[in-house]
């Protein structure tokens, strides 16, 4: 282990002994590194550095059968129980996992590093970006396969466990253009004619709008901004009225998604959460910069979200009543969008 690796080691350990509960998301930013950075110090001791063969080690942990998937960005948080099935890693673009529980949109090209976590009686898998940044997580639970976890981790396993580590910079996002360079009307009439919610990214790049410029641009009628404190209503109307959605929380390597039923909602500090046996979410409500109802054409009819960001303009979280393609969307929900607006 390096000189380097051992100071970070005992500062962790100091922070650790000084606040026994932190983070390892919390103490990273404290002490100014990744949380990988901070994994790393942990090598051989519950830490296992795993071969970057992310399709492989997704395709087995179906084996573990139920776990618990973990996707966040700085702001948000989607915990998701169940077992990870129907994997598709047949596009370039983006992988697929599409079932009934684990529903997750991945882009392993932002993948760079895999660890096997043991920590106390939790074992997990672990997986960050170049930056080091903790792109996803999948916990055991007391239904998973442990020694199917145990096997991954030997299967997987890095020959050399003192490898040194390159962290590099993720590459700003480009500046926004300004309003007066967009083909605006072009923009306008190429929304109104969308067929499906997945060209809506493609058009942004068309008209190189970023997504909440594309939001002041749109066409009448199509985004609505909304008071930021709302937000917290979608999950408490959804729940009181036991209406089906869809919580999409991402960051640049994933994006998972929860469709059903929210029950048990309640505040803890600044934090808004869901408190189900199989989906929990933590939104930090004083990161919010904006929210906005956002409506897109399809050929099912018209499709209405709910878009969070935070004050770099980056999603935080969007919403959606409960749909399918060839199915339109649920009248309760658009009765619940449509209660915001007033």
């Amino acid at each position: 282990m390096s000189t380097l690796v051992n100071d970070l080691k005992s500062k962790w350990e100091a922070l650790k002994a000084e606040n026994p509960h932190v983070r390892i998301r919390n103490a990273a930013v404290e002490l100014g590194v990744s949380e990988a950075e901070l994994l790393i110090t942990s090598i051989g001791e519950g830490v296992t550095v795993l071969k970057p063969e992310f399709q492989n080690i997704l395709t087995d942990v179906e084996q573990l059968g139920k776990v618990m998937a973990l996707t966040r960005n700085d702001e948000c948080v989607n915990e998701r129980k169940g077992t990870y099935l129907n994997g598709d890693f047949s596009s370039p673009h983006a992988q697929l996992f599409v079932g009934e529980d684990i529903d997750l949109r991945i882009f392993l090209s932002a993948w760079k590093f895999a660890f096997g976590v043991v920590e106390g009686d939790r074992k997990s898998l672990q997986f960050f970006g170049k930056d080091g940044l903790a792109l996803h997580k999948i916990y055991l639970t007391k239904d998973s396969n442990a020694e199917a976890f145990d096997a991954i981790v030997e299967k997987f396993k890095a020959e050399d466990q003192n490898v040194e580590f390159t962290f590099e910079a993720v590459a700003p996002k480009p500046a926004e253009k300004p309003d007066s360079e967009i083909d605006a009307e072009g923009f306008k009439k190429s929304w109104t004619e969308l067929k499906d919610t997945h060209d809506f990214f493609m058009m942004t790049r068309k008209f190189g709008v970023s997504r909440t410029q594309a939001l002041r641009l749109a066409p009448e009628g199509y985004a609505t901004k909304i008071d930021n404190a709302k937000v917290v209503n979608v999950l408490e109307d959804a729940s009181e009225k036991s209406l089906p959605i869809m919580v999409f929380v991402g960051n640049r390597g994933l994006i998972q998604i929860h469709t059903g039923e929210v029950k048990k909602v309640l505040w803890h500090q600044q934090w808004f959460n869901v408190m189900d046996p199989d989906f929990n979410l933590h939104l930090d409500v004083t990161k919010i910069a904006e929210a906005w109802i956002v409506k897109k054409p399809t050929e099912d009819g018209e499709v209405t979200a709910i878009e969070v960001f935070n004050k770099e303009g980056d999603f935080i979280v969007q919403f959606f009543g409960k749909r399918k393609p060839g199915i339109p969307e649920l009248q309760e929900w658009k009765d619940l969008v449509a209660s915001l607006e007033n």
